[in-house]
């Protein structure tokens, strides 16, 4: 447990910044399911349109440290290729 006023501060900052890289991650998980999902259905017009507000989320999320920048690429990459081979 937190003593010094300092790490009770530390404390608070951590729960806070927890629970709101946790609610960007979920949205991350989100907008990638909603891609598979179009992908799953044969929904190439869809899966595109999706991707790309996939993309812009999980720049946005590499860009606040949440995601490494090779995981992006990686994931980016592969539903790029599901989407091209429909």
């Amino acid at each position: 447990m937190a003593n010094s006023a300092g790490s009770k501060k530390r404390a608070r900052q951590a729960t806070k910044r927890n629970k709101h890289n946790s609610q960007i991650r979920a949205k991350v998980r989100t907008f990638i399911k909603k891609v598979s999902y179009a992908l799953d259905a044969g929904n190439k017009e869809e899966a595109q349109g999706g991707y790309v507000a996939m993309q812009k989320m999980i720049d946005q999320s590499v860009s606040k440290g949440l995601m490494h920048k090779n995981q992006a690429a990686r994931k980016k990459a592969r539903i790029n290729a599901q989407i091209k081979a429909l």
